[in-house]
């Protein structure tokens, strides 16, 4: 059985401080502890730290002195543990400050024993609770304080961190054991003033909001699901697309989504699958365009554990088997590689996926959404893409407008880019000035929403703040507004038939000014005129053999 026992406890000796001992006992009688006794220069520093440690016959003690009215008592014990005894023979005042550790006016303590009952309270809190000094010893501790959790530590041995019961106060419950034994607990609570609660109480509550804020960042950008809503706009050609969607979305025929770069086609893609049956299922992503035809199969089909050198251990599902029984979107199919598009034909015709290194086939259950920007009929014509592939993907076309075709709806997703951004950086929503608009309401847009998001991203960092006007656009928009001709211009223009330039020249442009701008860097070249890479490559190619 294990030990349990206090210290034991081997001599007591009192003397009367100055010329000789009164009493002694066990240990004490020990000739050199009656020597030490009546050493002034030994019993002076002794009184000062109470606590000492003092080794004979290569046993250590432990010699605690409580000076008396009229003598001093001496109390020789075994050491109560390394941790204490270190602490008490190192700190010259550590009789003092246990004493106000306990006495503390601003930290309460409250000591139980193994049955929950109180065992020690410290002024300030018995002063709290309206007691007398000792009145709550020996008490259950749920007949003092209501609603306190201190005797569930002291069964479950947890501690805890939390507030004293209708209070702000903060509180940590800390149990004790010894050998594994719960002896009992204690909790400590810190008594603040209330300017410096309040303070602490504000820190809170804002870290609280944080904390709410970023908690619905993060589930928005998990979820990933865009409805009707997130389709802005009310001109006719959005309201005829509105209309499609809603027709299209109950079928369980694959869609092509088709449209130019930034005119919204994912956005689509998640509207089709948030009305469809199949809206509590995944909705899985696949840029077809950036997979490697190397890396197509473990990224579509997944593969078994081992099947490779590097492999995840436990294998990995490919995206048609996270798509199941919910929708896959292939975007970019258009710049898909030939021999990507063989294997992918395969899975789309059987709906059955084999994964690498394995042999057992996976019947799935899935829809196709797809999404291009080029067209498909021709690159069939040039051999690019297979025939009865177009034919598997897209019996259903929805085609996008672009937004110079709807540049009424402009304002409308000026406002609503303003009010997202505004809200994720906790910063009031400024107007846009008519004059802005007019501006934005010229320009061609050849990255159509995706550029004007961005162009309103930029505008919102520059503006005063309160208001977007038309010095916040950038050159590109303002040379727009100052190279359009006047109304003698453009007579003049006409009558010497003088060509107008064409969107491609225009777009032309506008991405050799943005490769100028950005020193040839094909990234933020893009990301300036609100077009994808791919995109950009493709218009590169074109003009280079234009």
């Amino acid at each position: 059985m294990p030990d349990h026992r206090l210290p034991d406890f081997h001599g007591l000796l009192l003397s009367d401080g100055a010329s000789r001992v009164i009493f002694a006992s066990g240990i004490a009688n020990d000739p050199r502890l009656k020597a030490l006794a009546l050493d002034p220069v030994w019993m002076r520093e002794a009184r000062l730290r109470r606590v000492n440690q003092l080794t004979l016959d290569r046993h250590a003690y432990v010699v605690v002195v409580i000076p008396m009215n009229d003598c001093d008592v001496i109390i020789v014990s075994d050491p109560p543990g390394e941790a204490i005894i270190n602490f008490l023979t190192s700190v010259d005042f550590a009789w003092d400050m246990l004493e106000q550790l306990l006495t503390n006016p601003f930290e309460g303590m409250i000591i139980v024993d193994d049955a929950a009952r109180i065992s020690y309270m410290s002024p300030i809190h018995e002063k709290y609770f309206g007691l007398k000094a000792g009145e709550a010893r020996a008490r259950p501790i749920e007949d003092i304080v209501e609603g306190t959790r201190l005797h569930k530590v002291v069964k479950s041995g947890k501690a805890e961190v939390g507030t004293m019961p209708d209070s702000d106060r903060i509180v940590s419950r800390i149990p004790i054991r010894r050998n594994g034994k719960i002896l009992g607990a204690y909790g400590r609570a810190m008594f603040k003033g209330p300017e410096q609660l309040a303070i602490l109480n504000a820190r809170i509550r804002a870290l609280e909001g944080q904390v709410a804020f970023y908690k619905r960042e993060t589930e928005s950008l998990k979820s990933q699901k865009y409805g009707l809503d997130s389709i802005i706009g009310e001109s006719p050609a959005v309201q005829r697309l509105r209309a499609e969607i809603i027709k299209v979305a109950p079928l369980e025929i694959p869609v092509l989504i088709r449209g130019e770069s930034g005119t919204g086609k994912e956005l689509v893609a998640h509207a089709l699958h948030r009305l469809s049956p199949r809206r509590d299922g995944p909705m899985v992503a696949v840029n077809a365009a950036a997979m490697p035809p190397t890396l197509v199969e473990t990224e579509l089909f997944g593969y078994e554990p081992g099947a490779f050198t590097g492999a995840d251990k436990r294998g990995r599902k490919g995206k048609f088997e996270q798509a199941d029984d919910g929708t896959i979107f292939l975007d970019e199919i258009g710049d898909m590689p030939l021999e990507v598009q063989a294997k992918l034909l395969r899975v789309l015709q059987d709906r059955i996926v084999e994964r690498v290194g394995g042999d057992k086939a996976r019947q799935l259950n899935f829809r196709l959404v797809s999404a291009t920007n080029r067209d498909l009929q021709s690159l069939v014509e040039e051999g690019k893409f297979r025939l009865d592939l177009f034919y598997r993907i897209s019996p259903i076309v929805i085609q996008l407008p672009a937004l110079r075709e709807r540049l009424e709806d402009i304002p409308l997703l000026a406002s609503k880019f303003l009010e997202n951004i505004a809200y994720r950086h906790a910063r009031p929503v400024p107007r846009i000035e008519n004059e802005a608009l007019s501006i934005l309401m010229e320009r061609p847009w050849p990255g159509n929403i995706r550029q004007l998001q961005h162009e309103i991203e930029r505008a919102f960092v520059f503006c005063n703040g309160t208001t977007i006007t038309a010095r916040d656009l950038t050159e590109t928009a303002m040379t727009a507004r100052e190279d359009k001709p006047n109304a003698t211009q453009a007579a003049a223009a006409e009558s010497s038939d003088a060509a107008l330039p064409t969107l491609d020249e225009v777009e032309s442009r506008g991405i050799r000014d943005a490769l100028t701008r950005f020193n040839g860097n094909k990234k933020r070249a893009a990301e300036s005129l609100g077009i994808s890479r791919s995109y950009l490559y493709k218009r590169l190619s074109e003009m280079n053999h234009g």
